[in-house]
């Protein structure tokens, strides 16, 4: 009987590990949203857990490893989420570009605020500007497929500009612009540049 109940009570403690890991990486992340990589201490990410700080620390040994715990996390989620977007659909694109820049739109401006000083958060900002052409280059395909050498090169940076995390927080953080009407602003922009003939 005792043999059959030490898989189960470690299975429900790895479950339970794994649910405490999460809480402090999620924590990480919400702070991160909120103030500057400089002003996040172990123990505001313990407290914001539930945790105590030995237990962020054994389990990712300093606040830098939970950082870099928080950013692979927070690039999974990411990848997987703007993967969705469908091929050569611009609405349904606009809608996972603002599911995207709702959830993580202040993080990345956060990043963005600190990459000149802060190499290793000049790294993730590099990246997710290449992730951003990518997503463009697929979402986008049947568009830039049609246009050739200088035509195809421009459209796609137009592309690249209109979607920008910039353009969301302009509207909706600076402008207060309601989403659906920022995603109407945007789509919009996008359809009369798609509506040019390439040059």
């Amino acid at each position: 009987m005792k043999s059959k109940r030490r898989p189960y009570r470690m299975c429900a403690r790895a479950d339970a590990a794994a649910e405490t890991a999460r809480r402090i990486v999620n924590a990480m992340q919400e702070l991160f949203a909120e103030r500057p990589y400089d002003r996040i201490t172990v123990d505001a990410a313990a407290t914001r857990a539930g945790v105590t700080v030995q237990t962020v620390l054994r389990r990712f040994g300093s606040k830098e490893g939970l950082f870099v715990a928080a950013v692979q996390e927070g690039r999974a989620q990411i990848l997987a989420q703007r993967g969705a977007a469908p091929v050569g659909n611009s609405a349904s694109a606009v809608k996972n570009l603002f599911d995207h820049y709702e959830r993580w739109g202040r993080t990345v401006m956060r990043l963005l605020e600190q990459e000149e000083r802060i190499p290793q958060i000049g790294a993730i900002t590099r990246e997710g500007r290449g992730m951003h052409a990518e997503w463009v280059d697929r979402v986008f395909e049947p568009e830039l497929v049609r246009l050739r050498g200088r035509a195809r090169s421009r459209r796609r940076t137009q592309l690249i500009a209109l979607t920008d995390v910039y353009v969301w927080k302009l509207l909706r953080l600076d402008l207060g612009v309601p989403r659906a009407d920022a995603e109407d602003i945007v789509l919009g922009m996008i359809d009369a540049v798609c509506a040019c003939e390439g040059e």
